[in-house]
């Protein structure tokens, strides 16, 4: 009992502390007059550290620390493809998309969301883009916010035996309360602490764990793995099963290019100087979060044996290592175990913000509200944080709901193969079209949608893949059979290859 209270004491005051940079940003924008960039972009005023570490944490949600390890713990080490092929995405995308990306969108208007993006990059008055992307948020963020608070309640009820709907209540409220009140800044700022969290809890739990292992008097409980265990084919061999779980899992890099709570981070860094910087912190910690996580899996079958197989809870198996190896220090176990409340919590409040960024920019103002002021701005992307959150409570909350893995999967690949193919066109192909890009958003998404209801589980293969592939060629051969960029988008291309600052 005296554990759970001091568990629950550290988790409390982490929550507090979440929920007052929302509130000390909130007081803040009153005296700032940037209005709808301030509260949307953080005034692209972000240094290199926060915005690599937020971007890091808005992407490696509570699977890095509950799905990862747990598959890992149950499968064998031929489950790390998924590992290899985030590690593989996020340094391509630090490195060929986001110094880029942060030019274009300077010279394109000063776009401020992704779609705003796309749209300005065309010197397009057609808002069918943007009008669409947005759409496509709603949908994906509704799933994507779900698996974090799916996360959530699975904590607190593990851990503090709290039920697990009051616990998913509880998790969004403190989640919209930050995120309504500060905005980028405050979602931002949380997320770089929630980085440095993360990171302690993945580096200290498994070295402890591995101490203690080789500690005089403690004995291993029994570990009975399979032949292939430690095998990076999963099968054992170079089969169909091992070839489409290899794919698949380098698939996940494919998501990088078209995730719109990551992308808006590479906007916002203030400098040049900064930008490099933020290449070496983004890169240097996801490449140590995920071997720590996959560590996590291996050493967390040594230590805690089979005892989370029969159960088929193989997804604590990060909690039980902190409990166990912490069992007489609780307050450090809750501090530890927060990290899973901040991995959740860093990106449902990104997937919130950007969401909400998309409906007020690209669809309130230009459909509803032309004349919105900057304040009115703001408060529409408040309330769509609001309904997005109450929509994703109540999918997390289904009884036939799937899990956390399952909805970032489908999440990820949505995204992944809507937006993925665009953006890379739009950064990197003079030639690219606006009708190319809207055919390369449609068919990416509808593709990977069907590929989900009717394929990807007969044939092994993440959707990501199939939607990604036929959403770049639909953007492509569309874009060769319309009419040409004009001169004027032609020279925008070439400026933006420019540093600035």
């Amino acid at each position: 009992m005296q554990t759970s209270i001091w568990e629950m004491l550290a988790m409390i005051l982490y929550l507090v502390l979440v929920v007052g940079v929302g509130v000390y940003f909130f007081v803040k924008s009153k005296s700032n007059d940037n209005g709808e960039k301030e509260y949307f972009l953080g005034g692209r005023n972000m240094g290199g550290w926060v915005a690599a570490l937020s971007a890091g944490a808005s992407d490696m949600s509570a699977w890095v620390l509950m799905g990862l390890p747990g598959s890992i713990y149950l499968l064998g080490i031929g489950q790390i493809w998924i590992s290899v092929g985030l590690l593989i995405g996020t340094f391509a995308a630090w490195i060929f998309i986001a110094p880029r990306l942060r030019r274009y969108s300077i010279r394109a208007n000063d776009s401020i969301t992704i779609p705003q993006f796309l749209t300005n990059r065309f010197m397009s008055k057609n808002i069918a883009l943007q009008v669409i992307s947005a759409i496509v948020f709603a949908v994906v963020y509704c799933i994507y916010s779900a698996s974090s608070i799916v996360a959530c309640g699975d904590l607190f009820n593990t851990v503090l035996g709290i039920n697990k709907s009051v616990a998913m209540v509880t998790a969004t409220v403190v989640i919209v309360v930050y995120t309504f009140l500060g905005g980028f800044n405050a979602v931002c700022w949380t997320d770089f602490f929630q980085g440095l969290l993360m990171l302690a809890a993945l580096m200290i739990a498994p070295i402890i764990a591995v101490i203690t292992l080789h500690s005089p008097g403690f004995v291993a409980p029994s570990a009975n793995v399979g032949e292939h265990y430690y095998n990076i084919l999963s099968s054992g061999s170079f089969d169909k099963k091992s070839i489409a779980d290899i794919l698949s899992g380098l698939g996940w890099g494919l998501g990088y290019a078209g995730m719109p709570h990551i992308l808006i981070r590479y906007i916002s860094v203030k400098s040049e100087k900064e930008m490099r910087k933020s290449q070496i912190v983004g890169c240097a910690w996801i490449l140590i979060i995920l071997i720590m996580a996959s560590v996590v899996g291996i050493v967390g079958r040594q230590f805690l044996g089979d005892s989370l197989v029969e159960s088929k809870s193989q997804s604590l198996v990060f909690v039980k290592m902190v409990r166990e190896v912490f069992r007489f220090a609780p307050f450090v176990v809750g501090v530890l175990l927060s990290a899973i409340l901040a991995a959740s919590m860093s990106t449902a409040d990104s997937q919130l913000l950007a969401s909400s960024s998309a409906f007020a920019s690209d669809v309130y103002k230009p459909l509803i509200r032309k004349k919105a002021s900057n304040s009115e701005m703001m408060w529409a992307g408040r309330i769509m944080v609001i309904a997005i959150a109450i929509i994703a409570f109540f999918i997390a909350n289904n009884p036939e709901c799937k899990g956390i893995m399952a909805l970032v999967e489908c999440a990820w690949a949505g995204f992944g193969s809507s937006f993925g193919p665009v953006i890379i066109l739009a950064l990197y192909w003079k030639r690219f079209t606006y009708s190319g890009a809207v055919a390369g958003m449609v068919t990416g998404f509808a593709v990977d949608a069907v590929w989900y209801t009717f394929l990807s589980e007969s044939t092994g293969i993440y959707e990501i893949i199939p939607g990604f592939i036929c959403g770049m060629l639909a953007a492509i051969i569309v874009s060769l059979i319309s009419k040409a960029p004009s001169k004027d988008v032609c020279d925008l291309f070439e400026e933006s290859k420019k540093p600035i600052d």
